[in-house]
């Protein structure tokens, strides 16, 4: 019996040993310390958000970025952002990444931006169906009490959601209410009657 114990204890440390070595922390860090700054960058209706992602499992490993958008809950189309594995440069070389993502709502437009270490990455386009005005950029780090998250790699990990609030009887919106439930993200439009929305989303590989 001691022995069928000893070796159960081995298995799940080796399991816990493996997942450790394929499983990344990540924190964030966002708006301006300074407030005139700040002030402006709202006024733009302009985002910036900072994610860092610490790891042995990055060292080695390539990373790309996605976007998908919704309309009434359901994916329409998927756009590759970045792709670092077109070239060595952009392989992860230590076991730590900092990457700082920009977004701006105006003129009917949700343009994108990442800049990474020693490079940024081309601006993208893409259309809102409804008032720029009334989206806006949420992380998934609200619903995390220690304000960070683990995620695997080898898989499309949902960072950030461009969203308009889900609407109540009363009139009142949130969005908030969104990103802080746990429906997967791939779920918000449709559990939340959202019309238009799009996820943002990094691999590792």
């Amino acid at each position: 019996m001691m022995k069928l114990k000893r070796i159960l204890l081995f298995l799940l440390l080796g399991m816990n040993l493996t997942w450790a070595q394929q499983t990344v922390k990540v924190t964030n860090n966002y708006a301006s310390e300074n407030k005139e700054i700040q002030e402006l960058i709202d006024f733009q209706n302009i985002y910036i958000e900072q994610l860092n992602f610490v790891g042995a499992a990055l060292k080695g490993k390539y990373y790309e970025i996605n976007i998908q958008e919704f309309k009434n809950g359901k994916p329409v189309r998927k756009v590759n952002l970045f792709e670092g594995s077109e070239s060595d440069y952009f392989k992860i070389t230590l076991e730590n990444l900092s990457l700082k993502f920009f977004f701006s709502m105006t003129d009917g437009k949700l343009k994108t931006y990442m800049k990474g270490p020693g490079f940024g990455s081309k601006k993208s386009y893409f259309k809102l169906n409804n008032d720029a005005e009334i989206y806006a950029l949420k992380d998934f780090f609200g619903s995390k009490e220690s304000l960070e998250m683990n995620i695997s790699t080898g898989t499309d990990i949902p960072v950030f959601a461009i969203i308009t609030p889900t609407m109540h009887k009363d009139g009142s919106g949130s969005y908030c209410e969104v990103v802080q439930s746990d429906v997967k993200p791939e779920n918000l439009g449709t559990h939340f009657k959202i019309p238009h929305h799009f996820l943002v989303s990094i691999r590792f590989k």
